[in-house]
């Protein structure tokens, strides 16, 4: 036989308690607010990370830059000229 879960009385219903008032007026408010906090938990805890092996970077080769070699020689001559000085 097949269980049908269980509902939530309607606003003027009698209460699932068994006090005899409507559940408006005795148990809505706890019942919501129980829902409203069991979201919060939800929501509040994030789910955890799995853990990740630590990893080291591999290490860094030096950039073949033959202009930073000590004693490198420009293979052309500093140019001095004057530079433009205001908008033409």
């Amino acid at each position: 036989m097949e269980e049908h879960p269980v509902k939530r009385p309607g606003r003027n219903e009698p209460c699932h308690c068994g006090s005899g008032k409507k559940y408006k007026q005795c148990c809505l408010e706890k019942d919501e607010e129980a829902a409203r906090a069991a979201r919060a938990t939800t929501v509040a805890s994030p789910p955890p990370e799995p853990e990740r092996p630590h990893r080291t970077p591999p290490p860094r080769r030096p950039a073949e830059q033959p202009w930073r070699q000590r004693g490198a020689t420009r293979p052309f001559k500093k140019v001095s000229a004057p530079r433009k000085i205001g908008s033409s």
